[in-house]
């Protein structure tokens, strides 16, 4: 290998000088410093993170690691016009502990004061300009930059986790407002369960509100027998998503013509829309008919006899989302019994004829159970119907499984049960004058996978 020994190295004639030639590479030896080049306004990065104060280097590029506490970096003393410095959140802490910037003598943006860095992922780059302005600020990032995981992010309602899924659940009007989507596929999808609010009660028991649940393909939870299939979720975007839960039907008093048609509340997600549930029949002072709803009110005894059972998944759809009420039969005097209202699982039962003093009532349709909240739970079971009469076969503790308020009778002042608060249940029914039970309210439950 040959060696030259010269001080300055020029061309012979014009004014450019080349080095080496195509496809070669021309090297500045280890230790040499370079000059005259100049800067292309980019800085050389340390990789290396710094987790304590330290003095910056012309030149060069810093990664601060706070997660320990702040740190305070120096900037160079005595700089030159050209002498820069960057500085970058090395674990996106500097929200918590800060960075500060100890000015060493010069300015900062022409102001004689150091600088604190307070912002989650954020970089900066300094330029020295003059004795005036100081150090520059030519270039400052708060935009966290990370990879894409494929996972969704989101906020609103009151927000658990279960291993690498986040649950929002909403026991009342809210907004369920996506941040990021993070493209599509599994990461723009989420599972849901969104019951409406239960039919009140009146003679007969009120049905359940609507159950509607779908499930994304990598859920990770148990879901009912109701969950849409194939299982792959609802499709979400950025935006946010203005949530609704219905509120359970007022319970009537079969002693007065006209209450026994208290229906439950929409509950509403996006575009699932669960209908509230049909209230009770009354008897036999109005047409005694059940309700049409998410699931139906069960049947009164009407001046003729026996009603119609209200129709469960009123608007239909699929998987459906309840199931009809029961129907009561005519019985003389103190005899009658009243039908349950539908649940979300079961049509409600059939009241009966008892002895000659006691009528036998009708129990809600169940429930359906789903783990979407990370426990199984139970929701969506209709009222019981109420009975007259003082005899045991009255069979009164009779709502069904999953929020569902008992049957009552007048006549041994046993009170009707309300549905229970975000389960959907349908009010209990009741008799001889005694007011009914109310319907409990709905819930909207969105799950998904965050990491």
């Amino acid at each position: 290998m040959s060696k030259i020994n010269v001080n300055q190295v020029d061309t012979q004639c014009g004014s450019t000088l080349t080095l080496g030639s195509s496809g070669k590479t021309v090297t500045l030896a280890s230790g040499a410093s370079q000059s005259g080049f100049g800067r292309t306004g980019t800085v050389d990065w340390c990789t290396t993170a710094k987790t304590s104060p330290f003095t910056a280097v012309s030149g060069d590029g810093f990664f601060v690691n706070t997660s320990s506490g702040a740190v305070t970096v120096t900037l160079p003393a005595s700089p030159s016009a050209g002498d820069i410095v960057s500085i970058a959140d090395y674990t996106n802490t500097f929200q918590t502990n800060n960075v500060t910037i100890g000015r060493n003598g010069s300015k900062i943006g022409g102001v004689c004061a150091d600088a604190i860095l307070t912002t989650e992922g954020q970089s900066v780059t300094l330029v020295y300009v003059d004795g005036t302005e100081g150090w520059k600020n030519v270039q400052d990032s708060t935009s966290n930059v990370t990879g894409n995981p494929g996972f969704l992010a989101a906020t609103g309602g009151t927000v658990t986790t279960c291993g690498n899924f986040k649950i929002h659940t909403f026991t009342s009007d809210g907004c369920f407002s996506v941040t990021n989507t993070f493209g599509s596929g599994v990461g723009a999808k989420v599972s849901y369960v969104v019951v409406a609010g239960g039919g009140g009660g009146t003679g007969a028991g009120g049905g359940a509100g609507g159950f509607r649940e779908g499930k994304q393909a990598c859920g990770g939870y148990t879901a009912s027998p109701l969950a849409a299939t194939p299982c792959s979720g609802l499709p979400v975007s950025v935006q946010t998503y203005p949530i609704t839960v219905g509120g359970g039907g007022a319970g009537g008093n079969p002693a007065y013509p006209g209450t026994g048609k208290a229906n439950g509340s929409n509950s509403i997600f996006s575009t699932i829309t669960s209908a509230g549930g049909g209230a009770g029949g009354n008897s036999p002072n109005d047409s005694g008919d059940g309700a049409d709803g998410g699931s139906g009110g069960g049947s009164g005894n009407g001046p003729s006899g026996s009603a119609a059972a209200g129709s469960g998944n009123t608007p239909p759809v699929s998987p459906p989302q309840g199931n009809n009420g029961g129907t009561s039969s005519p019985g003389p005097g103190n005899a009658v019994g009243m039908a349950g209202g539908g649940g979300a699982s079961a049509v409600g039962t059939n009241g009966t004829q008892g002895p000659s003093s006691a009528g036998n009532a009708g129990s809600g349709g169940n429930g359906v159970t789903s783990s979407i909240s990370a426990s199984p739970v139970t929701r969506g079971g209709g009222g019981g119907g109420g009975a007259q009469g003082t005899s045991p076969n009255t069979n009164l503790n009779n709502g069904g499984t999953g929020g569902g308020g008992n049957g009552g009778t007048g006549s041994v002042t046993l009170a009707s049960g309300n549905g229970t608060a975000n389960f959907g249940g349908g009010g209990g029914g009741n008799v001889q004058g005694s007011q009914a039970g109310a319907g409990g309210s709905g819930v909207v439950i969105i799950r998904y996978k965050f990491q």
